[in-house]
């Protein structure tokens, strides 16, 4: 199999295109680098079934290169191509919303094209700040189109609507996962989410800041059964939308401690202002996930943790 995997240096992406050649794939991997970093798909560039190209999917990736590249055809084009973290999607809003708009629709124009099958990496922030809980993939969302959010609420929203209308225009085999919040080694320390937030407050001893009264939740689904759920539902010909992430819900306040006794760290917390359009709940429903892949996370939220620790310290540790 021949996969093309757009974002794919990046914290999901490289994950993915690493289980993708685990399992035999040749990869093309196309990322521009805004958010991603080419030291995560360092150790893959001396396997001969992967390359590497640096290139923007909004713009076409239409280099010489990656033409020949795809010359001998695709099979698999997994569009995960977008700022991911409220700190990246709110200092790249434009870029933000042309890889969900434009750099969907040129990764749906090269599935189709080859007749591949098309997987949309889409999120729970879809579902924005939910009044139905835990969320099904028939809710059709509280979301705020012109908030600081939208930029990437709306961006996946479209991309949605995009792969959904080429499936029926085209018999395009597309389909859409809706990925809750993930987290494990390669996430980058200052990226705004919680989880490498609190453990790189933890390891210096600053304080861990819970936004509000930390009341709100999350669900946490380590990076490997995440890829493991995206892998088995790209092997299928489901259309989605499909939940992918770990019903296991915590209060961010709960998160917080968890991480400080992980590190061990002599961290206080610290209530922050909560940000505009943060949402008070998310956790899947993965039912859905469950009857037609037979997925379901299997890495527990303190062992997936101890191994995330482990991977921020040994960065700090090279770091030092």
């Amino acid at each position: 199999m021949r996969a093309v995997v757009t974002g794919g240096a990046g914290f999901v992406g490289s994950w993915v295109c690493e289980a993708l050649l685990d399992s035999g794939a040749e990869v093309v991997c196309l990322d521009n680098l805004l958010t991603g970093a080419a030291a995560n798909v360092a150790g893959l560039r001396g396997d001969p079934a992967f390359l590497f190209e640096h290139c923007d999917v909004a713009e076409g990736c239409t280099s010489r290169a990656v033409r020949a590249a795809l010359r001998p055809g695709v099979d698999l084009v997994l569009h995960l191509a977008s700022p991911a973290s409220p700190v990246d999607y709110l200092e790249h809003p434009i870029e933000t919303l042309d890889a969900g708009s434009r750099g969907t629709r040129t990764a749906l124009e090269l599935a189709d094209e080859h007749g591949a099958r098309f997987v949309l990496a889409s999120t729970s922030e879809v579902y924005g700040d939910p009044q139905v809980h835990p969320q099904t993939e028939d809710y059709w969302g509280n979301v705020s189109s012109v908030g600081p959010r939208s930029v990437y609420d709306e961006s996946k929203r479209f991309g949605e609507a995009l792969t959904a209308g080429y499936r029926r225009a085209r018999g395009t085999d597309a389909g859409i996962v809706r990925i809750f919040n993930t987290y494990g080694p390669r996430m980058r320390a200052h990226d705004g989410r919680v989880v490498p937030t609190f453990v790189r407050q933890a390891l210096a001893d600053e304080p861990l800041t819970v936004a509000g009264d930390g009341s709100q939740t999350r669900s946490l689904c380590y990076v490997e059964d995440l890829v493991a759920g995206l892998l088995a539902f790209a092997d299928s010909h489901h259309p989605g939308p499909m939940n992918l992430g770990n019903p296991h819900e915590l209060t961010v306040a709960q998160i917080a401690e968890d991480v400080i006794r992980a590190t061990g760290s002599a961290s206080p917390v610290e209530q922050v202002e909560r940000p505009v359009d943060d949402p008070g709940m998310r956790c899947p429903d993965i039912s859905l996930a469950r009857t037609e892949l037979g997925w379901e996370p299997r890495v527990p939220w303190l062992d997936g943790l101890a191994r995330t620790v482990s991977w921020f310290r040994s960065r700090s540790r090279g770091a030092a």
